[in-house]
């Protein structure tokens, strides 16, 4: 009994003294097997999506976080409409989702200054949008009549922009056309065009629609970003808060570094780019080959650089949208992205 008693006390006293240490150990242990750290990428649907499929399918953000030894979880939750994300980034529902140029300045200029204002986190498309008509005499806007009517998939996208901006170098009005203009979806709006319609006669579209919509003969393209811009203009932004850009700068650059790899794959690998795609939207009307054809049009149209920032924030200055618009592209974006070599 008395040397169970020693054996006792004796061991006692040693987790007196290597207790603290043991329970400092094991609480590391556990703290690291919980350390991994959520990085939610609101999206949406569509081609224009397809670097994010890729950071998803292949576990981008976690393979550039490990280089930065970060332990990160990243997840794409879906939304249906801007409004959603905008919310959800600011209720820290999600910590960067997806903008046009557009809403990003809109959104930067709302909380200027503030922790809640939005920067751009890292490009992800600049793919091309493009109007095409269904009457072989309408050659440009100032052939459209009266009664046409120009389908935009909502009023704050990237078509409706760019149309205004052309309305503007041809009429001298950025508004002109604006009772002409409807919503559609691209599914409706390429339905509508190519079904002969006797209303819409004009649809502004990006891939992979403007390419179904000129497969059939009696559709012809007017003009794309580039005419319009004399260059590229971003089709979607990643944008955070300055309040996560700030705390977080290894993570936007594990952001940046993984939409840049997501572009090599288009680029270098349409094939496999295509298998993602279909492997998050699946579709009746197309293949695999046809999303190929696709990517093999656009390929270089991917990656984190933004561009066009300045041509949309003069535009939306002169007609009032924004009181203070930036002097340089570099006042909205994050400082990682400024160093990033694409930039």
């Amino acid at each position: 009994m008395v040397n169970w008693i020693r054996r006792a006390c004796g061991a006692s006293l040693r987790l007196a003294r290597h207790g603290p240490a043991l329970l400092l150990a094991l609480s590391g242990a556990a703290s690291a097997a919980q350390a991994q750290e959520p990085v939610r990428v609101g999206i949406g649907f569509g081609f224009a999506f397809l670097p994010a499929y890729i950071c998803e399918g292949l576990k981008l953000i976690e393979k550039h976080g490990r280089e930065a030894h970060l332990d990160l979880k990243a997840s794409y939750p879906r939304f249906l409409g801007a409004g959603a994300v905008q919310d959800a980034i600011g209720s820290g529902g999600i910590e960067m989702g997806p903008f046009g140029v557009a809403p990003l300045l809109a959104a930067w200029e709302k909380a200027k200054g503030a922790p809640q204002q939005i920067l751009a986190v890292s490009g992800m498309t600049t793919l091309p949008v493009v109007l095409v008509a269904n009457r072989p005499n309408v050659q440009n806007l100032v052939d459209f009549r009266i009664a046409d009517r120009i389908a935009v998939p909502t009023l704050s996208s990237p078509e409706t922009y760019l149309l205004k901006m052309q309305s503007e170098k041809v009429f001298g009005q950025y508004d002109r056309l604006k009772n002409q203009i409807v919503t559609l979806s691209h599914s409706e709006a390429l339905a509508a065009l190519v079904g002969g319609s006797n209303t819409v006669a004009g649809y502004f579209s990006s891939a992979p629609y403007s390419e179904i919509a000129l497969e059939d003969g009696r559709v012809h393209k007017l003009f794309s970003t580039a005419d319009v811009l004399d260059g590229k203009a971003s089709f979607l932004v990643l944008g955070a808060t300055r309040n996560y850009v700030g705390a977080h700068p290894k993570v936007v650059e594990a952001v940046i570094k993984a939409m840049d790899e997501a572009a090599g794959v288009i680029r270098d690998d349409p094939r496999r780019a295509a298998r993602i795609y279909l492997d998050h939207e699946p579709s009746k009307t197309l293949n695999a080959d046809a999303i190929e054809a696709v990517i093999g049009d656009v390929k270089d149209e991917f990656g984190s650089a933004v561009h066009g920032v300045q041509a949309f924030a003069d535009f939306m200055s002169r007609h009032g949208e924004l009181k203070s618009p930036p002097q340089s592209w570099k006042e909205i974006v994050a400082p990682a992205l400024l160093s990033s070599p694409n930039s």
